[in-house]
């Protein structure tokens, strides 16, 4: 059975057929982030700090890191991008010990990653390219960590899924050349969005059957890719993403975490509430007024794509007893009674007099 191994300091993910779906958290990126890339140029890792410790409480057991911001101050990422990998692997690490996966297109700050990083990290990403293959495989090699293969090459992102299982081949053979086995290639069959190609679901899972039958390889994807350009995007993930599991998807570059209700939705939500002439408590606080009328949390917490992984991970036995299906959907208590036992009650069972 095909197991990828990726490991912290002291902590082991598995990505495999017999294993819970591999969440890898990908929120570390500032790729489409403005706010955080102007954060990242200015010194300030306050965002990144947030979003590591969020993304793995919400579930993730894998963290991307991705430092590809184009400074205004300098635009040439190749003199940028590998000192700033190396502080976020620095300070993730330092914050929440899972392990990691390197993400970049610039070859020195995949190496810088490598270098910074604890135990057997995840790189991200090889492609089909062969300036690409002659550079990534060595690397791979060199620090024995698995990669994440791009069903893409030098002419493209092809549409026909069969173009995509041939690169992906190409990259295992490839890959075996320089003695990196089957196990440790995560081959991204490329998703492609469904509001553009109308197969592009049944695509994937297509390609993924074939991947796992006839190269026995793990897979993975930006699961978020499938829903672009839509409406109701979480509602289209949710279903994806069972799916893609249902066909053999061992993991997904995904963002695990719901964010927190924005201040101006409760406003308006407050707003629209005494319009109707509902009177609310004095001293209700936000959250509870969240939770009251369905809008969410203020804090951030694990979205329903984490639902929807969680219970398919139940529904194919790869999570015993359920365990991580209850842990998960446990009431949290509320303020005031922490630590109390069965029915509000502190401390243990009643003696009898």
């Amino acid at each position: 059975m095909t197991r990828t191994i990726v490991e912290s300091k002291t902590k082991t993910a598995i990505i495999g057929f017999d294993q819970p779906f591999c969440v890898i958290g990908e929120r570390i990126n500032p790729t489409g982030r403005k706010k955080l890339a102007a954060e990242l140029e200015a010194g300030d890792f306050s965002t990144v700090e947030a979003d590591a410790v969020a993304q793995v409480e919400a579930g993730a057991t894998v963290l991307d890191i991705n430092a590809g911001v184009v400074y205004n101050s300098n635009p040439n990422p190749n003199e940028t991008e590998p000192p700033l990998m190396t502080k976020i692997v620095e300070l993730v690490q330092g914050l929440v010990d899972v392990p990691l996966c390197i993400d970049s297109s610039v070859p020195a700050a995949l190496e810088a990653g490598l270098q910074a990083a604890h135990g057997r990290p995840l790189l991200n990403s090889v492609t089909g390219e062969e300036d690409r293959l002659e550079f990534v495989l060595p690397l791979v090699k060199k620090y024995n960590v698995p990669v994440v293969a791009i069903s893409n090459d030098d002419t493209g992102i092809s549409e026909d899924p069969e173009v995509r299982f041939a690169v992906a081949k190409k990259i295992v053979e490839r890959a075996a050349d320089f003695g990196i086995p089957a196990h440790d290639i995560v081959v991204d069959p490329l998703v492609m969005p469904i509001g553009a190609m109308a197969t592009a679901g049944q695509q994937v899972f297509t390609l993924v059957r074939k991947l796992r039958e006839e190269l026995g390889v793990n897979t993975t994807c930006g699961a978020s890719n499938i829903s672009f350009g839509l409406p109701n995007r979480h509602g289209i993930n949710n279903a994806f993403l069972p799916m893609a599991m249902g066909a053999g998807m061992t993991s997904a570059i995904m963002n695990p975490v719901a964010l927190p209700v924005k201040p101006s939705e409760i406003e308006a939500k407050k707003a629209e509430v005494a319009a109707l002439g509902i009177e609310l408590p004095a001293d209700m606080d936000d959250e509870t007024f969240c939770q009251l009328f369905g809008l969410g949390s203020t804090k951030p917490r694990a979205g329903k794509e984490m639902e929807a992984i969680l219970a398919a991970n139940f529904l194919t036995n790869n999570d015993p007893h359920g365990s991580n299906w209850i842990r998960f959907n446990k009431a949290p208590p509320k303020a005031g009674e922490e630590g109390r036992g069965r029915a509000g009650r502190t401390g243990g069972r009643r003696r009898r007099a």
